[in-house]
């Protein structure tokens, strides 16, 4: 995930979660948190039950992010954001479960009050995790027309494109999906499975390189024990906690989207 990826989901999450953004520049986005999200982003329990119990007037936190380097943030004092940094992952958390499943359609106008069909794709965001000693994450958004199986890439990117609404428009109306969402959702795992079997995995052959010669010294450490002693083993497994590859997959949110057959998804 790059830094401007990472800013423009800041920007979505507190717009979407109705913080107001104050200031949003050149790598840094400054914005003023509800009540609701200082309680789940900031820690503070002890504040929010001293205002709810003396009835004071509650002041939820201010927050600046700073999501690239540049000459105007070499003066702010503000919280550095990067792929894998604690605040952001607590925000991907938060996000998960605030929006971990949505239905949205596309905001359509009719011309002269025809009746307009809507297509159902199925829209899932996915971190896939490389872990040993050594960690990579990147996100995956994909989207698979239930109707045709079509899948595409970036399909988060292609929807923000698009205006879209909760409520179907007025002259509008939904297509049956062919396939159903469950169906699609194992398509798309299928799909991600194959893009990991495609991957470059050299990481996973090092991570096993530096592992076994890291066993090998312990095992000469311990070589002239006939019997080895129980830290032998705490040590041995404490290795292969380290360095044994593991890939991960979790779905960050997802949702159906009814969709306007001309909508640039596909493209």
């Amino acid at each position: 995930m790059q830094q401007h990826e990472i800013h423009h989901f800041l920007e979505r999450y507190f717009r979407t979660n109705q913080c107001e953004i104050i200031e949003n520049g050149d790598g840094y986005l400054i914005t003023q948190l509800t009540i609701d999200m200082d309680k789940e982003l900031m820690n503070r329990p002890f504040y929010w039950h001293y205002i709810e119990k003396t009835g004071g007037t509650p002041a939820p936190m201010k927050l600046t992010f700073i999501t690239k380097q540049t000459k105007e943030t070499e003066k702010l004092n503000g919280e550095r954001l990067h792929f894998g940094s604690p605040r952001l992952h607590q925000i991907f958390q938060s996000a998960q479960k605030r929006g971990s499943y949505i239905r949205l359609y596309e905001n359509i106008q009719p011309v002269e009050q025809q009746f307009v069909p809507l297509h159902p794709w199925l829209g899932l965001n996915v971190k896939i995790s490389y872990q040993c000693d050594r960690k990579r994450d990147f996100l995956l958004s994909l989207g698979l027309h239930l109707i045709s199986g079509a899948i595409v890439e970036q399909f988060q990117e292609r929807l923000e494109q698009l205006e879209l609404t909760r409520k179907i428009p007025d002259y509008c109306f939904t297509i049956t999906p062919l396939i159903k969402p469950q169906s699609g959702i194992l398509r798309l795992e299928q799909y991600v499975k194959s893009m990991i079997e495609q991957d470059d995995h050299s990481w996973a052959d090092e991570a096993l390189k530096r592992w076994k010669e890291d066993l090998a010294l312990l095992d000469h450490f311990y070589e002239e024990m006939d019997e080895k002693p129980e830290c032998y083993y705490i040590e041995k497994e404490a290795l292969e906690e380290q360095y044994k590859p593991r890939i991960r997959i979790s779905v960050i949110n997802g949702g159906l989207f009814y969709l306007h057959p001309r909508a640039n998804i596909r493209n």
